[in-house]
Order: C-alpha cells, then sequence, then structure tokens
C-alpha cells in the first residue's frame, strides 16, 4: 500500500449519502474512486448466482480470492462488471445488498478482499467508499469522516430511490432491512460499522448534499495540503 498517496475515507451505514459525496469529492480532486461496498455486492450476487450458501466460509472465501469484478470508469458513470458482464444495477437490489451485509461479516472473506481494495490507493489520491475504509483499510488515511442518519430518514432516501426505478416497494419493509443490515453490520466482530477514532462525524438527516460537501471539502482542506 503507497502510504504516500493521500487518501479520504468516508465511511456510514446504508442511506446516509456516502456514494453521492464520494462521487463529487472524486470529481472535485480529480481522485480515484473505491466503492468497496459495490465489492461485498458482487461477492454477494456471484454466490447467489453460483447456489452457494450465504454462511459458507470456505467456499465465500475461495470466490472472494478469484472474484472477476472489474469496474468501468469511462464516462462519467462507473459500471461494475461481473465477469465482463455489466452488474451494476442488479447489486443495488434490497436482496444483494442483505446478502452483501451477511458475506461482509465472515472474517476470511474480508481477509481475501482487503488487499483489492487497498490496490486502489494510487496516484494522486483515493477517496473510498464504506463502512471500514477508515478504521480497518486504510487505518492510516488523513482524512476520515463518518456520515450517518436515522433510520426512518435513510429508508425513506432509499424508498424514493426505488420509486424513481419504477419499483413497487413498502416503506415498512425497506425501514425493517435497514435496520436489520444496520444491527449486522455494527454488531459483527470483524471490522464492525463505526466511526474511526479521529473521523469527522456528520449526521445528514436534515442536511442536504451540498451541505454535507461543503463541510466535507473544508475539512479536508484543512487536513490536507492540496
Amino acid at each position: 500500500m503507497n502510504k504516500f498517496v493521500p487518501v479520504v475515507a468516508v465511511d456510514g451505514p446504508s442511506g446516509v449519502g456516502k456514494g453521492t459525496l464520494c462521487q463529487a469529492l472524486a470529481n472535485h480532486f480529480k481522485w480515484h474512486l473505491l466503492d468497496s461496498g459495490a465489492i461485498y455486492r458482487v461477492l454477494a450476487l456471484s454466490a447467489l448466482k453460483q447456489g452457494i450458501a450465504l454462511d459458507d466460509e470456505s467456499q465465500l472465501a475461495q470466490l472472494a480470492l478469484n472474484l472477476p469484478l472489474t469496474f468501468d470508469t469511462y464516462g462519467c458513470d462507473v459500471k461494475v462488471l461481473l465477469d465482463n458482464v455489466d452488474v451494476t444495477n442488479e447489486i443495488r437490489t434490497e436482496q444483494t445488498g442483505g446478502a452483501a451485509s451477511k458475506v461482509a461479516a465472515i472474517n476470511s472473506v474480508r481477509t481475501a478482499l482487503l488487499q483489492r481494495q487497498r490496490d486502489f490507493r494510487k496516484a494522486p489520491g483515493l477517496i473510498a467508499d464504506g463502512r471500514d475504509m477508515g478504521s480497518v483499510v486504510f487505518s492510516d488515511a488523513p482524512v476520515k469522516i463518518f456520515l450517518d442518519a436515522s433510520a426512518h430518514s435513510r429508508a425513506e432516501r432509499r424508498m424514493k430511490q426505488l420509486q424513481d426505478r419504477q419499483n413497487h416497494v413498502k416503506f415498512a419493509e425497506i425501514l425493517q432491512e435497514i435496520t436489520a443490515r444496520d444491527e449486522r453490520d455494527r454488531n459483527r466482530v470483524v471490522a464492525p460499522l463505526k466511526p474511526a477514532v479521529d473521523a469527522l462525524i456528520i449526521d445528514t438527516t436534515s442536511l442536504s448534499i451540498q451541505d454535507v460537501f461543503n463541510q466535507s471539502i473544508t475539512y479536508i482542506n484543512k487536513k490536507i495540503a492540496l
């Protein structure tokens, strides 16, 4: 891992606006972007497609070591490819998200994917989006930001996203899934979801993405001489 390359680690639970913020920061600084959640989602999707049980530690770890995953960054959007097939939309379903949370709790899986994530650290810099970017993967990152928000507000945001895609969803089901995912992520033994001790914590419940972006830029400029 090239420790001379600056990293902005952005962590937090699902639905707090990490993806939107990280994309905006990557565009602003012209840095590389790591969506670590997409890696776990692709692993979960691959397991589901191959009929591998989500608690089969041995097979999941082996799958993680050989996962045929690539990111196509051509153009404005980032496409996620599994074995050269675009699965960008497929990995964003609630089913895949829930499955990803389950496989992410397995120690051998996280170990298998650790170096793959660290390999994204390349000049001129990296914006890393995830749940343990600041606490584990890039623990030496000069900038660590942790976004949070109430489960209710996150469920509302997720419901709007799904409705915009013309998916028929029920608020109660989305809220239940988010709450269950939070429980798994925050209480897992390995790399639980929590702010790094030196992270800036931003509650996005009542903030616009522009507000969050502005706060983040101000903080980054204080921490890194760009």
